[in-house]
């Protein structure tokens, strides 16, 4: 889905069609961008069709789409998530799949239907993360997962030795990882982690900055080290 093995996909977390077309208009050109992500805010407030128009208009790098978490509900909702995601003419849709692998491997199929590239996760960024879930739990996702043919895993960017542990695990996928600058993730520290293919989800600390463009191109630049 990308063109090269190391990158930034830059996290469109924010709440207007005007944002989002100046934040790709000043990014997509820059050399290490692989790839844009919308989540549930932009897709609620604008629409997934909408943002998909204006990110292509702009130019023709992948979009991803994170509802923050999808993969939870019945089975038989992951057919219409699908549908959702094929309409919008989404190209990947993050899934965090909590509960139980029969919902698990419905919706990854039904993403696989519908030809939307499905990245599974299975442990997230912040502090008490295990509090309500199981330790083992993320091993058991990430494995159904892999008997499903999913290539892309999303493993977290503030945990380099899990980083390392669960790609390790894995040999062959190749991973994105959230969590770096304002959650305090250090980029290269994260990148080192993997042996192979990986990608940096990166947000407020793009889209937050003074020069938008300068702060995507210092993370770009350290992807060119890789």
């Amino acid at each position: 889905m990308f063109d090269r093995e190391h990158g930034i996909i830059i996290s469109c977390d924010i709440s207007s069609g005007r944002k989002l077309k100046q934040l790709v208009a000043s990014t997509c050109f820059i050399d290490g961008i692989v790839g844009y992500k919308l989540g549930l805010v932009m897709g609620l407030e604008l629409g997934l069709a909408n943002a998909m128009e204006i990110i292509s208009d702009e130019c023709e790098l992948p979009v991803i789409y994170d509802h923050q978490k999808a993969g939870n509900d019945i089975p038989a909702m992951g057919a219409k998530f699908a549908d959702a995601m094929k309409a919008a003419k989404i190209d990947s849709a993050i899934l965090f799949p909590f509960t139980g692998v029969e919902t698990e491997k419905s919706w990854i199929a039904a993403l696989q239907k519908s030809g939307v590239v499905p990245m599974v996760g299975g442990e997230m960024t912040h502090p008490g993360f295990f509090d309500y879930i199981r330790q083992d739990a993320p091993e058991k996702i990430y494995s159904a997962a892999a008997s499903m043919g999913v290539d892309f895993f999303v493993v977290p960017g503030t945990k380099p030795e899990r980083m390392k542990e669960i790609s390790g695990m894995y040999p062959g996928k190749k991973f994105c990882f959230p969590g770096i600058g304002t959650q305090g993730g250090d980029l290269a520290m994260a990148f080192e982690s993997i042996a192979g293919p990986s990608y940096a989800i990166i947000g407020s600390a793009i889209y937050g900055a003074k020069s938008v463009s300068e702060s995507a191109r210092a993370f770009a630049n350290i992807v060119k080290r890789f």
